[in-house]
């Protein structure tokens, strides 16, 4: 048996205050704010999700802010940086509009594409780059519009302290094809039209702390729960500790960590995020798993208050 992923599903990370949070990706990025939940494993933390009009695979970037905990460092056995893509042309706009908040980026080239690149207001690396691939994304908020607005995931630089090993798996577990080497980095690309190209940088730098302002693991995609199990498997009889395949409510999660020590999750497509609330209203209150929603008013109490704000 072999597989392929189609590429990525969601990228998790860990930030700072709630507040800020929104506040950049929704109102500097113009992502939609799709569900805003807790932490399953730790309630007390919110877990906001953010992504295009419908929350599609591919397009997610979720967070755990931990108001006041400490800076990670960015390292070998992480996500180092995160690539939005966006259709041609609207590169202009994010330069203007990356200056308009006082955002400081830098253009770099790789692979014969150009990048900008830029820092969160916690000290996530992200990068914007303009591809022909990926559907547009409707979702219109202060000044982005569809004709600039970000489609989704353009891919992820991964920093490996076996780069060797995290290469190899890539290629021939995760079914990713090696599309060239640059540098000192190797570009891998998936069947997808969207998070699909993953550039691994080819010598480690350091090993990574998790703290704010790191990526905690990515996802990467299987079609349903059926692929999911063979997914499982699969990757279990490669030699790597998979976990039981754990409800994450708007898909089903299981979870590895690859000889790099990166952590990577294969989440289920389905069911989404509409399925607790309609898709015009996602994202605009908490929504809670049904084991906690006794505890509701609890929960509430301990979370920071939040509110998706214009910006522009």
């Amino acid at each position: 048996m072999s597989k392929k992923t189609m590429g990525i599903h969601h990228i998790t990370a860990i930030v700072g205050h709630p507040q800020e949070n929104v506040d950049y990706y929704a109102g500097v990025l113009g992502l939609r704010l799709v569900k805003q939940t807790v932490n399953f494993d730790d309630p007390g933390t919110y877990h906001l999700y953010f992504g295009n009009e419908g929350g599609k695979p591919g397009t997610i970037i979720t967070f755990f802010p931990w108001p006041g905990a400490r800076q990670g460092i960015i390292g070998d056995g992480q996500v180092g940086i995160t690539s939005y893509v966006v259709p041609k042309g609207a590169f202009e706009f994010w330069e203007k509009r990356l200056e308009k908040f006082n955002v400081p980026f830098k253009k770099i080239q790789r692979f014969g594409e150009v990048f900008l690149g830029f820092d969160d207001p916690h000290g996530l690396h992200l990068e914007i780059v303009e591809r022909e691939e990926g559907e547009i994304n409707p979702w219109t908020f202060g000044d982005v519009t569809p004709e600039v607005a970000i489609k989704g995931f353009g891919g992820a630089t991964l920093l490996s302290a076996q780069p060797e090993k995290t290469a190899e798996l890539l290629e021939k577990v995760m079914g990713l094809e090696l599309v060239g080497k640059e540098g000192d980095f190797a570009r891998f690309r998936s069947s997808g039209d969207i998070g699909n190209v993953i550039d691994l940088k080819l010598t480690p730098i350091g090993r990574g702390a998790m703290g704010v302002g790191t990526v905690h693991h990515i996802a990467w995609r299987a079609i349903d729960d059926e692929d999911q199990l063979d997914w499982q498997q699969y990757v279990a009889s490669k030699g790597y500790g998979v976990t039981p395949v754990r409800d994450r409510n708007y898909f089903n999660a299981i979870y590895f960590r690859e000889h790099g020590e990166i952590l990577f999750e294969i989440a289920t497509d389905p069911p989404g995020f509409a399925h607790d609330e309609s898709q015009e209203t996602m994202g605009e209150k908490l929504m809670l798993p049904e084991q906690y929603e006794q505890y509701r008013g609890q929960i509430q109490r301990r979370l920071l208050p939040i509110e998706v704000r214009k910006l522009d």
